[in-house]
């Protein structure tokens, strides 16, 4: 089977789709054959833009709206993949393969700083949901099928100025170990994916040219990652070449923080 054929007949539903690294996740997915569900929470614009790129890419997309770290974020969500996929391709049947827990935002802030409000809204979005989205998904997902959860290489290092996010995606980290052993006896895999200083619109500060360099210098490739480099290692985790492979946290960084 081609590369480009490996996701052939699958359906995938990547959160936070339509930009940066779930962007290019949704792009990767679609090249390879899937039908992806691209989410968003606001940017109806951004998926659109996505949509057409896979489209024009020659792949198959939709969009699915559902705001998270709200109360009952997880069956908007659900209500909204199950209406959008029978109207778009019934062909494909309900459920799906692959599930990118992508969605996340950050908090640039050390301890001092963070407020209760804070801490709730960054845990509602980058922990709580992918919880119950994953809770009420395991009936969707067909045997066989692939988790793949985004987190970050600070969840393996002492990283003060972003202490609560790195919290939430620690959190998300154990997510993967318990499913995997609790999916196992149906063949799906559950990964984590980990990216390091990657240039998406979700780090601001890249924008200075001194924090700019200082990042590219932490990897030993001496650049920042693009999302491409970490939608090639969702699109393997996802496909059948690494069905020997689960509860795993794979380091997607360039090398950060190989040398002293």
């Amino acid at each position: 089977m081609s590369i480009t054929e490996r996701h052939r007949g699958r359906t995938a539903l990547v959160t936070g789709g339509s930009r940066g690294i779930g962007r290019a996740v949704s792009r990767r997915l679609a090249r390879e054959g899937a039908l992806v569900a691209v989410h968003y929470g606001h940017d109806e614009a951004a998926a659109d833009r996505t949509v057409k790129e896979i489209e024009t890419d020659g792949g198959r997309a939709f969009p699915i709206r559902a705001e998270l770290g709200v109360p009952g974020d997880a069956t908007a969500l659900w209500s909204a993949f199950d209406r959008e996929l029978a109207a778009y391709a019934p062909e494909a049947g309900p459920g799906l393969d692959i599930l990118v827990n992508n969605a996340g935002i950050t908090l640039p802030r050390t301890i001092e700083q963070v407020t209760e409000e804070d801490y709730d809204r960054v845990f509602a979005v980058n922990a709580k949901a992918p919880f119950f989205i994953l809770q009420q998904g395991l009936g969707r997902l067909r045997d066989g099928g692939r988790v793949v959860n985004i987190s970050s290489a600070a969840t393996r290092v002492a990283y003060p100025a972003i202490i609560a996010y790195s919290m939430t995606k620690a959190a998300l980290d154990h997510l993967t170990l318990s499913l995997a052993l609790q999916l196992a006896p149906r063949n799906i895999t559950v990964n984590t994916v980990a990216p390091g200083f990657t240039e998406t619109e979700i780090n601001p500060t890249l924008q200075n040219p001194q924090i700019r360099q200082a990042l590219s210098a932490a990897s030993v490739f001496n650049r920042l990652g693009a999302p491409a480099d970490i939608a090639d290692v969702v699109a393997f985790v996802a496909s059948d070449d690494a069905r020997w492979v689960t509860g795993q946290w794979l380091d997607a960084t360039g090398g950060v923080h190989l040398g002293l």
